[in-house]
């Protein structure tokens, strides 16, 4: 392939936890601009992460966010909310991509060619630097969520399915970020709604 090919690198953060919502990032990386150090998100430092989010951002040819809210994701589910928050992170580039690499076993509906690559965020630096967009701004997203809803700890946890988080549940119900249909989620409502 040769460098005139804009190849956009695709990731989602938020999946799994029982709040907030799932956020997808995409990226255009300038191949003139190399960044050292992209990796999975996951396997990063949250110091690093932060550092190469800036990085990235400067550098890039184009990165977007996109996001599906969690009342999206009770109505959807989380899969169809994730390809969603794909497309529109895609959508929101400015520049159309002549391909798309996606991190997983399933693409979206995209306006190019898309690859579908499992444990993409390791291997194809596009993708890792998708996925360390997605995190920090959903991180820094459940961060200001905490500021609102204290009580449930999403600054420590990021609204993952924690020890902390489902206790939090418990006691206080869920508040109107959390993923209502999700297993936890439900089931704790169904318990505040019986000692009310």
């Amino acid at each position: 392939m040769t460098d005139s090919i804009l190849i956009a690198g695709i990731d989602e953060a938020g999946r799994g936890p029982l709040a907030g919502p799932v956020v997808a990032a995409a990226v255009i990386l300038d191949p003139t601009r190399p960044i050292a150090g992209l990796a999975d998100s996951k396997t990063l430092s949250a110091t690093r992460r932060e550092q190469l989010a800036v990085e990235i951002r400067a550098n890039a040819l184009a990165w977007a966010l996109g996001r599906a809210e969690a009342a999206e994701i009770d109505q959807i589910n989380i899969l169809q909310a994730t390809l969603l928050a794909m497309e529109r992170a895609v959508s929101n580039l400015g520049i159309t991509p002549d391909s798309a690499l996606v991190d997983g076993n399933r693409c979206p509906a995209l306006p190019c060619p898309c690859q579908a690559i499992i444990k993409g965020d390791a291997t194809e630096p596009a993708i890792s630097a998708a996925s360390i967009l997605a995190k920090t701004a959903r991180d820094a997203e459940l961060r200001q969520l905490h500021e609102r809803y204290p009580q449930y700890g999403f600054a420590r946890h990021k609204g993952y399915p924690t020890a902390v988080h489902r206790e939090a549940l418990r006691r206080y119900g869920p508040c109107p970020e959390h993923r209502r249909s999700f297993a936890p989620v439900a089931a704790a409502r169904q318990a505040t709604v019986i000692e009310e």
